[in-house]
Order: C-alpha cells, then sequence, then structure tokens
C-alpha cells in the first residue's frame, strides 16, 4: 500500500539523477508514493521514491526510482535520456524522457526491454488512476 512520501525524497532523486520531475508527477508521488498505475488494459507497478524516514518505509520503497533507473541503465537499450518510473512484470519499463537538459516531459512511454522501442502511452500520469 503506497503512502506520502516528504517532498526532500523526491528532490534527493533528481539530484542523484540529475533531472528534474514533472510537476503533476511529483504532486501525484507526494500523495501515494508508488502503487499500481492503470488505463484500461494496462497496469504498471509503479516505482516509489526512496524514503528513509523510517524502517518500515525503507523496507517499502527499496524498490526505488534511484535504483531501478540505474539498474535498467545497465540493460542493452535502455534509453540514456529515460528515468525508470514503473514496471510491467516482464521486464520492460515505463519510463519518463528528458531532452538533454534534465527536465523530464509530463508524457509516459513504455519501453519494450527486447526490442528497444519506446512508445508513448500517455501524455501525463493523471491519465492513470
Amino acid at each position: 500500500m503506497p503512502f506520502p512520501v516528504d517532498e526532500k525524497y523526491i528532490i534527493e532523486t533528481e539530484s542523484e539523477l540529475k533531472v528534474r520531475f514533472p510537476t503533476e508527477f511529483k504532486t501525484r508521488m507526494i500523495k501515494l508514493n508508488g502503487g499500481e498505475l492503470v488505463n484500461g488494459y494496462l497496469e504498471f507497478k509503479l516505482y516509489p521514491f526512496f524514503d528513509k524516514s523510517d524502517k518500515k518505509r525503507i523496507r517499502r520503497t527499496c524498490n526505488h526510482i534511484g535504483l531501478e533507473t540505474k539498474n535498467a541503465r545497465e540493460w542493452i537499450g535502455f534509453p540514456e535520456n529515460g528515468i525508470a518510473i514503473a514496471s510491467d512484470g516482464y521486464g520492460n519499463q515505463v519510463i519518463l524522457i528528458h531532452n538533454g537538459d534534465g527536465n523530464l516531459t509530463d508524457e509516459i512511454h513504455f519501453w519494450d526491454h527486447e526490442t528497444g522501442s519506446i512508445k508513448k502511452i500517455a501524455d501525463s500520469i493523471n491519465e492513470f488512476e
């Protein structure tokens, strides 16, 4: 079950990854850090921001955006400008992308780990439940 996260943990992740998350994404994650992304037939497990406020939250957020992005960057074909925010459980990733300036766009993309293809699946996080 996701619970709120203090914005300072989002800022730490932004600093670590050298990006800035879109406002809509940050607003959603501050309210519900992690959980599911569901939109019609699409379902993904949303990675949380690493919350170090207590042991319970550390355990619940150990598969955080920073770690999952670092792991994904080891895979052949994962985009250098991509940030992993969710997974379908089969190796495919849901990503946010920046255009070299570090500002991530609101658009949500699906990265296929077998083909390396990227497909836009939503204009923003708000299209998901």
